[in-house]
């Protein structure tokens, strides 16, 4: 039997999510346009997560072989191509991924 204190912290995690992704519905139900400051957090977050994710991911490059930085770098440029190309934001994230994962295993 699945401990007590384990379901009840699923519980509440799963109660949690749902409400932050119905929290916004019900607090902007009804209103024709949606406030200033949402709209201009809309605009100004993803740019401001990608940027944070590319920090991130480059944040244990080293610069002082070819080896530690040279198959994040073509992996980060292919990501952009990917996205300018298609503009899919899965096939970049999974084709940066595969082509980083390749260049780690069998060429560098």
């Amino acid at each position: 039997m699945v401990n007590a204190h384990t379901f009840y912290a699923i519980a509440v995690m799963a109660l949690i999510t749902a409400l932050l992704r119905f929290l916004p519905f019900l607090i902007f139900k009804g209103k024709s346009d949606t406030p200033e400051i949402v709209a201009k957090l809309g605009r100004l977050l993803p740019s401001a997560v990608i940027a944070m994710l590319v920090v991130y991911c480059m944040k244990d490059v080293h610069f002082a072989t070819a080896t530690g930085w040279l198959p994040a770098t073509i992996a980060s440029l292919l990501v952009g191509v990917l996205h300018v190309w298609r503009r899919n934001i899965l096939l970049s994230v999974i084709g940066g991924t595969v082509a980083y994962m390749l260049l780690v295993q069998f060429v560098f």
